[in-house]
């Protein structure tokens, strides 16, 4: 053999070996960060959580999501959001990251590249200026979805700040949200995320003894109607998702919270 070929097998063996490294590192970060987001944080209250249609629950420190493969982003994402958590801070966007704590990997923000679709918060960043690291949290792709910019700068924006205004107002709040994720729905990227026609959002103050609750359902498309022509029932959005959205609340209690239609006991 001679020293020309030698020198091609050795340098041939060392780059396996440095690939096979790199790959066995990689492989144990990403299977740390899956055994990381399986953990229940400090401030996450499984009490309020969903029903999960997936079993593939992440909880990160400012938000748990519960993802849905086939659709490519999170059916329902859920947290608390206390008057504290809203900050002036102005904090410097990030980039958009894949959320590796998702067990059979979220979506690659790339996806939303040239789609015509904006990457639409269900957790926003204006909900976690608390600190920086809560606020680059909601850049992890499973907690966005493909939304028209209109939508998503519209109807869309003065629902979350309706939410915010209530945090103050009801000393925090319980928040769940997300897309109505269905069969046959239009996708965009090389995964195939799909654009819900429709997203939702529930609300619950439970912090004074009278418990309420309220639904938003809105199509996807922006709208300058009153933020109560789309109250519904969360009966509603739990037929349309097959999600239970508060199934630790005590049975009475929730089922008339949840058929509930009323909003004239929340501030407009």
């Amino acid at each position: 053999m001679s020293k020309k070929t030698k020198y091609s097998l050795l340098s041939a063996f060392v780059l396996i070996v440095i690939y096979s490294f790199n790959l066995y590192i990689e492989q144990k970060e990403t299977t740390q960060k899956v055994e990381e987001g399986a953990v229940v944080k400090e401030d996450t209250n499984l009490s309020f959580l969903p029903t999960s249609t997936t079993q593939l629950v992440v909880h990160h420190e400012g938000y748990s999501l519960s993802y849905s493969e086939p659709h490519e982003q999170a059916e329902w994402v859920a947290y608390e959001l206390k008057a504290s958590d809203l900050s002036s801070n102005n904090f410097e966007r990030p980039y958009f990251e894949i959320d590796h704590a998702v067990k059979t990997q979220a979506a690659s923000w790339r996806n939303y590249k040239n789609s015509g679709y904006d990457r639409g918060h269900l957790c926003p960043a204006g909900d976690r200026r608390k600190s920086k690291a809560l606020f680059d949290e909601t850049f992890l792709t499973s907690n966005i979805s493909p939304q028209e910019h209109e939508f998503n700068a519209g109807i869309w924006n003065r629902l979350e700040q309706k939410v915010r205004y209530w945090a103050k107002k009801y000393d925090g709040v319980y928040v769940v949200t997300g897309g109505v994720l269905e069969s046959n729905l239009k996708t965009i990227g090389n995964e195939n995320v799909a654009v819900p026609n429709q997203f939702y959002k529930i609300v619950l103050d439970y912090n004074n003894g009278d418990p309420k609750l309220i639904g938003f359902l809105l199509p996807h498309v922006d709208s300058n109607r009153s933020l109560t022509n789309y109250v519904v029932s969360v009966d509603e959005i739990e037929t349309l998702t097959g999600i239970d959205f508060f199934p630790q609340l005590d049975d009475a209690v929730e089922e008339r919270l949840e058929a509930s239609t009323n909003y004239r006991n929340w501030k407009f």
